[in-house]
């Protein structure tokens, strides 16, 4: 049977990263996302939820994600979903759900009294998919690939 395991999530960190580091000297980030929904209920009534999940990524989108980004700033993720699970120390077996990033991109805004978020052609850069650039993050046509400027 084929699978699929594909997570696109849109939300604004709710801590600041953990930048960490393996024995191979691959570097880690941590950090979590808030998403948000909001909708109107049967009896016309405003409701709210918000979803927390925890991110993880790798290398040097690791290093960017701790470089740029903070609590309270926006980003947009694409991952897939992995599971992990341990023994904590007083001997319960415990286990999650975490979202091993792939690609994402920044966003505009964030929290109050920052700067915003890194430009457009930066944050590309960053990721090795700038306006020279004929690949995208998930291997598609850049943004810049076809010489037409996109707005955030």
């Amino acid at each position: 049977m084929a699978g699929f395991n594909k997570v696109l999530l849109m939300g604004n960190l709710t801590r600041d990263p953990q930048l960490s580091y393996t024995p191979s000297q691959t570097p880690v980030v941590d950090f979590g996302i808030a998403v948000n929904r909001k909708w109107t209920g049967k009896s016309g009534d405003a409701k709210e939820e918000t979803c927390f999940v925890d991110c993880r990524a790798f290398g040097k989108q690791a290093e960017n994600i701790n470089k740029y980004l903070s609590k309270g700033r926006p980003l947009f993720v694409e991952g897939r979903l992995t599971f992990d699970s341990w023994t904590a120390q007083d001997g319960t077996k415990r286990s999650r759900h975490r979202v091993t990033v792939e690609s994402f991109q920044f966003l505009p805004g964030g929290a109050p009294g920052t700067s915003g978020a890194p430009s457009e052609a930066s944050s590309q850069i960053d990721q090795g998919t700038g306006p020279d650039s004929d690949v995208g993050p998930a291997g598609g046509q850049g943004a810049g690939g076809g010489g037409d400027d996109i707005p955030f």
